[in-house]
């Protein structure tokens, strides 16, 4: 079916990513973990009122300004999570605004920031809600031992203008386990100081429906889970049917019998491969390979004849949604098979 939608364009299934989200909200309200979706994925407000239509508590953000686009997007939204070390005058004074507005939490994985933070909210009246990250095998950032942790969580706790809110991490797919023993240890280091560790927040959709075997982890924070995308098909997580979010592309070239040329290149696919072969999956097509990005142009190969036509549309599921969302500056809404609406990102190329 050709849409009426001038390519290359983002498609959102809207029933298909309702049924994401009530898919993982389900499977938390049974397990008696609170929800607090990573908003990166689309970077919507629209999307962040469906998810906390469905339960969940608040939004986890990346950045001050990704976090100050969302709660400028929504009123319903009241209670966000930053889950990124804060340095900087500018950044400090921009989230003394954002404290002021919304239930506001960050992390810390070091005693700089740590300081940093108390000096500017040490002066004002509401203090600031920081966790501590740790590393539960992912290697990214992230304290290496719960009894670093601890000794992090009695320097917030310390410190004036802040307030120690817990414990994140965000751990590599199947390490359910290491975080249930590691944050049991801490929690027991950090209980003995005298403190109460009021959160203890986990994430990532590879392993979201695993989250119950870490019973100690009080939220979990899924980000893909409403979109899905290739890697996540690849993983066994999803499949082509859960994937809400494809880019529409049309054929503008056919200069050879096996390949096919569309307009879709490295400035909407991406060229993230996260170990995959390839640019995406062409939807109904399972003979065809995306193998080669140009900035405007995507190659489309097949082993026999590719039987595509110029000017036909395909529909593909990209390697990683998360950065095809940053790439344009609206998604078409897709309802009952049909268009229904654009939605502009308004939370695009929030990198501060």
């Amino acid at each position: 079916m050709t849409l009426p939608i001038e390519t290359p364009a983002v498609l959102v299934d809207l029933d298909v990513a309702r049924r994401n989200v009530r898919a993982f909200q389900d499977y938390a309200d049974r397990h008696g973990i609170r929800v607090r979706p990573h908003i990166k994925t689309h970077k919507l407000p629209q999307m962040a009122e469906l998810q906390l239509e469905a339960g969940a508590i608040g939004i986890t953000c990346q950045k001050v300004t990704e976090a100050e686009a969302m709660v400028d997007g929504s009123a319903r939204i009241k209670d966000v999570l930053i889950t990124y070390n804060i340095l900087g005058e500018a950044k400090l004074a921009r989230l003394g605004k954002l404290n002021e507005r919304v239930a506001l939490s960050v992390v810390a994985d070091n005693a700089d920031v740590i300081d940093g933070l108390a000096g500017f909210f040490s002066p004002r009246q509401k203090p600031l809600t920081v966790l501590v990250e740790c590393n539960t095998g992912a290697d990214r950032c992230g304290v290496a031992t719960p009894a670093e942790a601890a000794a992090l969580a009695r320097r917030i706790g310390n410190a004036p203008g802040l307030r120690f809110g817990g414990l994140m991490t965000y751990p590599p797919a199947g390490g359910t386990a290491r975080v249930q023993s590691f944050m049991t240890e801490a929690k027991k280091l950090i209980e003995a100081d005298g403190l109460e560790v009021p959160s203890i927040t986990s994430g990532g959709t590879p392993s979201m429906m695993e989250a119950g075997e870490a019973p100690i982890a009080t939220e979990h924070r899924p980000g893909t889970y409403i979109y899905n995308d290739r890697s996540l098909v690849a993983r066994g997580v999803a499949t082509w049917e859960n994937c809400a979010l494809t880019v529409l592309a049309t054929v503008v070239s056919v200069p050879a019998e096996n390949r096919a040329i569309i307009d879709a290149g490295s400035k909407v696919l991406t060229s993230d491969l996260l170990g995959l072969a390839g640019y995406g999956h062409v939807l109904g097509r399972d003979d065809i390979r995306i193998d080669q990005l140009s900035e405007e142009h995507g190659r489309l190969v097949s082993d026999g004849p590719i039987g595509l036509a110029v000017g036909e549309q395909v529909r593909i599921v990209p390697n990683h949604a998360c950065v095809v969302t940053n790439m344009v500056d609206a998604v078409h809404i897709i309802e009952a098979g049909e268009p229904k609406a654009e939605w502009a990102i308004v939370a695009r190329g929030r990198v501060l």
